[in-house]
């Protein structure tokens, strides 16, 4: 958390700052620059040992960075050859050096999911960046005078700023102005490999994706769905790793379709697997805590999140891994269910640049508040940067539903003995439905108990942004409200398929509303 401002109220920045202190229990740290105030809670993953807590210094200048960057050793070593010391190994410390060497360039070059707030003390100016998805998550907001505060969670920003607003990915902020380095969904050349090479690039890519996220000073774990993306995850870490890794799955008592699927791809790959089974009694429970830590009233991230969060908080409650990897991000990049009915190679590219762009309010901060409220990292090998950038480069028209199957490149890419071809060729389901289709079925029954249909219509017309539709949708906002009253324009809309595209114009975000859902929830 950083606030901008000489005079910075120490007490009220101090109680803000402390509400994320889960996000990083190992140890925080608080400097005042002569300039503004800088606080930073550690979760040590890299540099295991005191010299690696922030903010780090230089010269009289400060940074504290929330992330991890990739292939840091070989930067490390340019910048000793260039005299710079270091007293950690931890990764974020070369990031001042570097500041000092390439100026605001720095963050187009980092290989990196980050974000960040420099104190440049030659200067006396701050700097804040966040990386090319929002990977990392960064916010801000004004202070009744004006002064600019950033921080990692909204909660952070509550009552001390008016409104608050995502820190847009991709950007950097300097000298009071938002300045764009990486548009990571902007195509600049289509490629048209061939179906062979894309492949190959694809299955190359991932795999590098996977492997550089493997790195860590503290214990990896992975959660398995049983579909698709996390399944292919795994597989590729149980490929390299050289070790048994640790699978982790979640589902409902009654009815968790990916269970069994989970449990073929922990077989097949050898992982010492865990499954943690919930309840109605679980999920209603955790509703309320979940749209807290979340700081969204939005539909199906709320439901996919209490899987997610009840799985993490059985791993941090029982095990000593810090680190998870998970398959977040692909959907985004070769297409969901309702991808199949874009109208043209246009349209689905356009939809893919949409999703990516916004991917920072949903999937994204659904994977980063689940894993890091239960103090843990979350890292997304489908969001590595050359990964992406090469996925949304493949020429449109391949990635559309020919196949009669979706994701066919994903798919095809990784034949051989990766996955079982039941695994591999099986048809998607929504995870919030996998976990059980009786969890969202018990949010909506649920919801339909909190309201007459006559408080229903009166209820939702307060809300004139992003008005609620349904009533599970008016209690998810009720909830948010309860916690970030007035702050609703945080998140743009709800998350929905495209409603202009025939087949799609539907009123419930799962897809299991869509005439091609088919055999997914089996």
């Amino acid at each position: 958390m950083g606030y901008c401002r000489r005079d910075a109220d120490k007490d009220t920045f101090i109680k803000g700052w402390k509400r994320t202190v889960s996000r990083g229990p190992d140890d925080s740290r608080m400097v005042d620059t002569g300039y503004g105030l800088l606080g930073f809670h550690r979760l040590a993953i890299m540099g295991l040992h005191d010299e690696g807590m922030q903010p780090f210094a230089l010269d009289g200048s400060y940074a504290i960075c929330n992330g991890e960057l990739y292939g840091f050793a070989a930067l490390k070593e340019e910048l000793v050859a260039k005299g710079y010391t270091f007293a950690s190994d931890s990764d974020r410390e070369i990031l001042l050096p570097l500041y000092f060497e390439h100026g605001t360039d720095v963050f187009s070059l980092l290989d990196a999911e980050f974000a960040c707030i420099l104190f440049d003390g030659r200067t006396k100016e701050f700097l804040a960046a966040r990386d090319p998805i929002g990977i990392r998550p960064l916010y801000y907001g004004y202070d009744k005078d004006g002064a600019i505060v950033f921080a990692s969670e909204a909660k952070n920003l509550v009552g001390l700023c008016e409104k608050i607003f995502p820190f847009p990915p991709g950007h950097y902020w300097k000298g009071g102005k938002f300045i764009p380095y990486c548009d990571i969904a902007k195509v600049e050349t289509v490629l048209c490999d061939d179906e062979a090479a894309i492949c190959r690039n694809i299955r190359e890519k991932l795999t590098a994706g996977v492997k550089k996220r493997l790195i860590a000073d503290a214990k990896v774990g992975f959660l398995l769905s049983g579909g698709l993306d996390s399944s292919l995850v795994c597989a590729i870490a149980a490929k390299e790793y050289g070790e048994p890794i640790q699978t982790f799955a979640i589902g409902m008592d009654l009815d968790a379709i990916d269970l069994k699927y989970a449990r073929m791809v922990a077989d097949h790959i050898g992982s010492h697997h865990t499954e943690v089974i919930i309840s109605r009694d679980d999920v209603l429970a955790a509703l309320e805590p979940v749209v807290a830590l979340l700081g969204t009233y939005d539909i199906t991230t709320i439901r996919a999140s209490i899987g997610m969060y009840l799985v993490c908080k059985a791993i941090h409650e029982k095990t000593d891994i810090r680190v998870l990897l998970t398959g977040e991000i692909s959907d985004e990049l070769f297409g969901y269910k309702y991808t199949d009915f874009a109208p043209s190679a246009e349209a689905f590219q356009q939809e893919a640049e949409k999703r990516v762009r916004e991917l920072h309010m949903y999937d994204v901060l659904r994977a980063d508040r689940c894993i890091s409220v239960n103090s843990l990292e979350a890292r997304v090998p489908f969001g590595d940067l050359d990964f992406v950038r090469y996925v949304m480069a493949i020429e449109p028209e391949k990635k559309r539903n020919h196949y009669g199957k979706g994701k066919y490149l994903l798919r095809k890419a990784f034949e051989g003995d990766y996955l079982p071809d039941a695994i591999l060729w099986r048809e998607k389901a929504a995870f919030s439905d996998a976990v059980g289709h009786s969890m969202v079925d018990d949010l909506k029954a649920y919801a339909e108990s909190q309201y007459t249909d006559e408080a229903f219509e009166e209820k939702r017309k307060k809300y004139t942004f992003a008005q609620p539709f349904t009533k599970e949708s008016l209690l998810y906002r009720e909830l948010f409200e309860k916690n970030y009253p007035g702050q609703a324009e945080m998140i743009k809309d709800f998350w929905m398929p495209n409603k202009s595209w025939e087949g799609c114009n539907v009123n419930d975000p799962s897809a299991r509303v869509l005439s091609n859902y088919g055999d997914s929830g089996k």
